[in-house]
């Protein structure tokens, strides 16, 4: 059984000089396929002509019926899922990380990524999983770097003196 075109604008002869003309090998693949077609041949035969399933043929003979030879290419893809923060959301977890926690807001003394989970989660109301924040925080050219923990009750003066002591004995 054939397959029915319905869009007869452009004749056979016209087909195969527009496949010759583009630069898409595949869409060009496509349009003597439908050019084949067009010549009278069976869906089956002008498929394995073109390299390609009967079903694959049909579908694009709809494609051509709805767009023309526009609809022989191939569509443009979505790259991936839109990110859940926006470049000012992730401008300001930079900043937090480059800040360091606060003891008293944030209870930590150093950054791990479920504490930042909760701060996001906190101040953009965004649900991120822990890997994800740690994904987040790689693209945000940050990396596994800890300085020393320090205790939140140190006086550093007294570091100082310690030192000093040290030395002179």
């Amino acid at each position: 059984m054939s397959v029915v075109i319905t869009r007869l604008d452009l004749s056979a002869a016209e087909l195969r000089q527009a496949a010759a003309q583009t630069q898409d090998a595949k869409a060009s693949r496509r349009m003597l396929a439908i050019a084949l077609v067009l010549d009278g041949w069976c869906r089956e035969a002008a498929a394995e002509a073109c390299a390609m399933d009967r079903q694959t043929l049909r579908d694009w003979v709809h494609r051509y019926n709805e767009s023309g030879l526009e609809g022989l290419s191939n569509r443009p893809r979505r790259n991936g899922p839109q990110p859940r923060l926006s470049a000012a959301q992730r401008a300001q977890v930079a900043e937090w990380v480059e800040q360091g926690p606060d003891l008293e807001r944030d209870g930590v003394v150093r950054w791990r990524c479920v504490d930042l989970q909760r701060r996001i989660m906190q101040a953009f109301d965004v649900s991120l999983h822990e890997r994800t924040v740690g994904k987040l925080l790689r693209k945000l050219s940050f990396r596994r770097l800890s300085v020393r923990p320090q205790h939140p009750h140190t006086v550093p003066e007294e570091q100082a003196i310690f030192r000093t002591a040290l030395r002179i004995s």
